[in-house]
């Protein structure tokens, strides 16, 4: 009788687990990664070799459906290439934004006596040509 009792609950427990997951139940939401442009920035007149200095950017949020998710940051020697990513959830009740201005920042290390050039994404022209805001910061020791 303690087998058939002990059987019967792992035949139980066995139902419970592979009954109570379902593969198909797709509840999650879809969505995909952009670029938005940054209307400005917060740059330093200079850099000092050593330390750190923080960055602000202010951007604007599309619509109710994106949310920020950090920086797109490219290195290329001295050449700094940064934009703001967003993910854009595909919902069908999405409400246009007009002027929602929002801000980000990320820390800079200087870490090379040679000035540091920064490209700030704003957007795309009537080609479709990434467009950029170009600063050149000089580093002092």
């Amino acid at each position: 009788m303690k087998k058939f009792v002990t059987l019967f609950i792992l035949f139980i427990a066995f139902l419970f687990t592979f009954s109570s997951c379902d593969v198909s139940d797709d509840t999650t939401s879809n969505y995909q990664f952009q670029l938005v442009a940054i209307d400005s920035v917060e740059v330093p007149q200079y850099f000092v070799l050593g330390e750190t200095k923080q960055i602000k950017v202010y951007y604007k949020r599309p619509s109710t459906c994106h949310f920020y998710d950090g920086f797109y940051y490219e290195k290329n020697a001295n050449i700094r290439t940064v934009a703001v990513q967003m993910a854009v959830f595909d919902e069908p009740n999405c409400e246009i934004l007009e002027e929602e201005v929002a801000t980000a920042t990320f820390n800079f290390y200087v870490s090379n006596p040679d000035s540091y050039i920064f490209k700030f994404y704003q957007g795309e022209d009537a080609t479709g040509q990434n467009i950029f805001a170009e600063y050149e910061i000089p580093v002092i020791q």
